[in-house]
């Protein structure tokens, strides 16, 4: 009875052990969460790789010619948006979608799907179609991407791409918001604050709204409010560059490399001594 005990105690130690075993995922999945606009982006997909198999051909291992594809490996690539933004010409609203795709040699169509519960291609419903509309293929010269790559590209305040690439093949689709009237409002409400945003106000107005009367006026607020902030006089100076005066540009560049100077920071010294060098 004790060598059966033994033996039993000895056979479950076995079975934890196996249980415990970690392996790396064949293809592994990366979650990518993407600042743009005033929101969010994340973007969760597998990477599986090519490991000398036929990709993109007609009845081809790996997302075969003109059939629809889950964009990855394993679960349908899942895209949350937390504001709203623009693909293919469709305003989305805030909420999480999956892509798929159907591979072409010169092009390539991509969905917008709601089917956020489908395994890969199964469940995929035509009539949950969010939007889809197509993208060109490019060949990329001397380069092989081995393992299935998808990544933000070329961000802006309102604009960036989402480039896929596989083997020498790559597609960028193209993602948008409109942000700057909802800013300018924030602001302008701000400013009837107490506690008045002259610093963002000078950056928007001067960056976005090419509003340089304004970005002068509310800059000028600002470094009254802060005489050490260098970073304040830089902009001042760029501001009053934008507006053709060159003398007070001068002056507050020459205010922004001496209270740069004294906290020690070499990056505005340099800025503000290439803006006089420009004048």
């Amino acid at each position: 009875m004790k060598k059966l005990t033994l033996l039993l105690a000895a056979l479950a130690s076995v079975a934890i052990a196996v249980a415990q075993v970690q392996m790396p995922a064949p293809s592994p999945t990366q979650t990518i969460t993407q600042d743009f606009g005033i929101g969010k982006i994340v973007l969760t997909y597998s990477r599986p790789a090519i490991k000398g198999r036929t990709l993109f051909a007609e009845n081809s291992d790996l997302a075969p010619l003109g059939k629809l594809w889950r964009t990855g490996a394993n679960a349908a690539t899942r895209i949350s948006f937390s504001d709203y933004v623009t693909i293919g010409g469709k305003k989305l609203d805030t909420g999480t979608y999956v892509i798929y795709t159907i591979p072409n040699k010169t092009e390539c169509t991509i969905i917008i799907n709601k089917g956020v519960n489908n395994a890969g291609t199964d469940g995929y419903k035509e009539s949950e179609d969010v939007v889809r509309f197509n993208v060109p293929v490019k060949k990329m010269e001397g380069v092989a991407v081995e393992n299935f790559t998808m990544q933000f590209a070329n961000i802006q305040p309102e604009r960036c791409e989402l480039n896929l690439a596989w083997g020498n093949n790559a597609i960028s689709i193209p993602i948008s918001t409109e942000i700057k009237e909802r800013i300018k409002a924030q602001i302008e409400a701000a400013l009837q604050t107490d506690k008045k945003p002259y610093w963002q106000a000078a950056n928007f107005y001067f960056d976005w709204d090419k509003n340089n009367a304004k970005a002068l006026e509310y800059v000028t607020k600002a470094v009254e409010e802060n005489a050490n902030a260098f970073w304040m006089f830089l902009l001042k100076a760029k501001v009053e560059k934008a507006m053709g005066n060159k003398a007070a540009a001068k002056e507050s560049a020459k205010k922004c490399i001496e209270v740069a100077t004294v906290a020690k920071n070499d990056d505005y010294v340099k800025q503000a001594n290439d803006l006089i060098k420009g004048l």
